[in-house]
């Protein structure tokens, strides 16, 4: 009989931790950029609740690894700073939640030119209001965002400048429309 209830308090200690573990309260972050690695870089964001409505996200990057899709060798860095306004946040999930996010990016890589094959540089920055949906459950968050803004710099050929893109659409082109998207994927603690 002592077997059994010692049974019974083992699994009500394991059931009571389990659900006192997910009342966790997570305020931190830290993310990968999944699509940047199709576009030739990599992507990785720290987030922190600063407030239980309000994050600040930091994003570094390193442009040159991943797959090439313009096929013109980039090499340099990223770097995005942007401040989360998450609508009905609370303190137990202070991650979660629909948001809308200013930001601002830098981008400096040189890459090879379409027409001559020569190195060329690019330094382009941008200030963004992006709109998204951030889902994080337990240890796993899910971001994912749209938005636009405007562009200044000195742009690639491609238009894609490894964090934005510069509108050309429809047979339009212009270099201070700048355009983002993104899903990234990561860990909360």
């Amino acid at each position: 009989m002592r077997k059994i209830y010692a049974i019974i308090l083992i699994c009500s200690f394991t059931c009571v931790n389990a659900f006192a573990s997910d009342q966790i309260i997570r305020r931190q972050a830290v993310k990968a950029t999944i699509l940047s690695w199709y576009t030739g870089s990599c992507k990785l964001s720290y987030e922190r609740a600063v407030l239980s409505n309000q994050t600040m996200e930091i994003t570094a990057g390193y442009i040159g690894v991943g797959h090439d899709k313009f096929n013109n060798h980039p090499k340099g860095l990223t770097a995005r700073y942007a401040h989360k306004y998450i609508f009905h946040g609370n303190d137990i999930q202070p991650l979660n939640g629909f948001y809308l996010r200013p930001e601002l990016i830098y981008s400096y890589f040189h890459y090879y030119t379409k027409i001559n094959h020569y190195r060329k540089v690019s330094e382009m920055g941008s200030a963004l209001f992006t709109v998204g949906y951030q889902y994080a459950m337990h240890r796993i968050v899910a971001d994912f965002f749209i938005g636009g803004g405007y562009a200044f710099g000195q742009e690639a050929d491609t238009h894609y400048q490894h964090g934005f893109a510069l509108w050309d659409n429809m047979g339009t082109y212009n270099k201070n429309i700048s355009l983002t998207f993104g899903l990234k994927i990561g860990v909360s603690f």
